[in-house]
């Protein structure tokens, strides 16, 4: 996981309509990153459909959001589809940048360990600096946080 002050890891990457998207493109501008474990899951989708909800209110703070996990480029077409995001999400099918973020750790369900994506997500400012980091993500709840906190450092 990275430290608040700490530099954000370099990428680009492809949404789900094919186009590629880098840090470098949001120089300037607050970036919301949010990284989910996969698409079409019941606590990923209440989180994309939360920051949808609130998306007027995200373009009046000129922040950039993407949202992060390694379904492949089709997958996240068809969630954007299904539940009209207003939003790029991103595709990392070979994890590099997800783990750059210290989003890759082991996870626990139902007895079984494995490899799989933290629910977690940096607010980045516009130096490209982590500005706050988001451990414990209520998917339910975050876009509020987020407004809340952008608000204070807006």
């Amino acid at each position: 996981m990275l430290k608040i002050g700490s530099k954000a890891p370099a990428f680009s990457l492809k949404d789900q309509n094919g186009d590629e998207h880098s840090l470098q493109d949001a120089k300037g501008k607050w970036v919301l990153l949010y990284f989910y474990p996969k698409d079409d899951t019941p606590g990923c989708t209440t989180e994309a459909c939360s920051i949808r909800d609130a998306w007027s209110d995200f373009k009046k703070t000129g922040a950039v959001v993407w949202g992060v996990s390694k379904d492949s480029v089709k997958s996240h077409a068809k969630f954007a589809e299904k539940y009209h995001l207003t939003f790029p999400v991103l595709s990392d099918e070979s994890t590099e940048m997800i783990q750059a973020y210290g989003a890759w750790a082991m996870k626990k369900f139902m007895g079984r360990e494995f490899m799989g994506i933290l629910r977690i997500s940096y607010l980045i400012n516009p130096e490209g600096k982590i500005a706050k980091v988001y451990e414990k993500v209520k998917p339910a709840e975050h876009a509020a946080e987020v407004l809340s906190d952008l608000k204070q450092l807006i």
